[in-house]
């Protein structure tokens, strides 16, 4: 089948970032960046959460992009010190980290491995619909706070199993 006929199923950010991922050069040095976590969710890494778009070697420097999810995030200064501690423990001491802030960060760009992670941690992945109870799976649910733990969180209370957990807002 042609690929003129497939309908695209992912944003077209988010199909060229996985693109960018499988056709690198820099394979190590993605898998590597495997193991840096988001500090706020430390179960799901950079990449599942859709931050880490690109890792490029430049002569001796290793270039990576982030975009955060929202442009005053406070956990990217964390992300990118954790990146560059990863790098440095491989031995890759040059590193600059560049911020795109366009496009702008979607949960759309959460992979589905990162979607399962954050609700066996006990986050509400952004979903189509009724949010459900990372708990006990029931969708009677109500919303306490359009804040939750953090800004890109919201704070739910499940009137099933009466437990409160946070929502990762969609965006």
């Amino acid at each position: 089948m042609s690929d003129a006929r497939l309908i695209p199923l992912l944003p077209a950010e988010e199909w060229a970032r996985r693109e960018r991922r499988r056709l690198s050069s820099c394979g190590a040095l993605w898998t590597l960046l495997d193991d840096v976590m988001d500090p706020e969710i430390p179960v799901i890494s950079l990449y599942e959460l859709g931050v880490l778009q690109d890792v490029e070697e430049r002569g001796d420097t290793v270039v990576l992009t982030l975009t955060p999810t929202y442009i005053g995030c406070p956990a990217l200064g964390v992300m990118e010190e954790d990146a560059r501690i990863a790098l440095a423990a491989a031995g890759y001491h040059k590193v600059v980290v560049e911020t795109r802030l366009a496009p702008a960060w979607t949960t759309a760009w959460l992979t589905p491995e990162a979607r399962r992670k954050m609700v066996a941690y006990g986050v509400a992945a952004p979903e189509q619909g009724p949010v459900t109870c990372p708990q006990c799976g029931s969708a009677c649910t109500e919303v306490i706070s359009e804040f939750g733990s953090t800004a890109c969180k919201a704070l739910f209370r499940c009137e099933t199993c009466l437990e409160p957990f946070d929502v990762f807002k969609a965006i």
